[in-house]
C-alpha cells in the first residue's frame, strides 16, 4: 500500500518471465511482419549453433526443452503482431492488440509443441502429469507476459510516433 511505503518501503513482485517474449512483440510492432519473422529466424538459429541465448541455454540439444515450442512460436508470433501492427493506422489500442494475438500465437505453437513431446518423449519432461506442464508453460507466466504486452504496446507506440511510421 503506497501508505505504508515509508516505513516498510516499496516493495516489488516478481513477474516469472522473461524479456524474450517483449523482444519478440516489440520487433513485430516495429519491424512488421518480415522482419519480426527474419529476426526470430536469426534468434533461434544463434540458440541453436551458436550462442546459449536461450532462458535455459542453447544448443542443438535444446529442442528437448518443454519451453522450445514457445521459442519456435516466436517466429510466427512475431509475423501475426508485425502483421496486425501495420494493417491498421498506428493507435495503442492497435499495437494491444496485435501484441496480445502475437503472445497468443506463442503460447499455442508452445501448447501444441509440449503436448507432442508429452506423447512423442515423455522421458525428456520434468514431470508426467500434462497439467502441471500447462499450468508451469503457459498459466503462470501468461499474467506477467500479459503486463511485457502492454509495456510493448506503449514502447511501440511512443516508438513509431518519434520515427514517423
Amino acid at each position: 500500500m503506497p501508505w505504508t511505503w515509508y516505513e516498510q518501503g516499496v516493495n516489488s513482485l516478481p513477474l516469472g518471465v522473461t524479456f524474450q517474449v517483449g523482444a519478440v512483440l516489440l520487433t513485430g510492432c516495429m519491424g512488421g511482419k518480415n522482419a519480426g519473422f527474419l529476426a526470430q529466424v536469426a534468434y533461434i538459429f544463434l540458440g541453436l549453433f551458436w550462442y546459449p541465448v536461450f532462458a535455459q541455454g542453447g544448443g542443438l540439444q535444446y529442442w528437448q526443452q518443454p519451453s522450445f515450442g514457445y521459442i519456435l512460436g516466436f517466429m510466427p508470433g512475431a509475423w501475426l503482431c508485425g502483421w496486425l501492427a501495420f494493417h491498421r493506422r498506428t493507435k495503442l489500442e492497435v499495437l494491444g492488440m496485435s501484441a496480445a494475438a502475437g503472445l497468443l500465437m506463442i503460447h499455442v505453437c508452445g501448447l501444441i509443441y509440449l503436448l507432442g513431446l508429452f506423447f512423442l518423449s515423455p522421458s525428456s519432461l520434468p514431470s508426467d502429469n500434462l497439467f502441471d506442464l500447462i499450468i508451469n508453460y503457459s498459466v503462470e507466466p501468461i499474467s506477467g507476459q500479459l503486463v511485457v504486452v502492454c509495456v510493448v504496446a506503449v514502447i511501440a507506440f511512443i516508438l513509431r510516433h518519434i520515427l514517423f511510421y
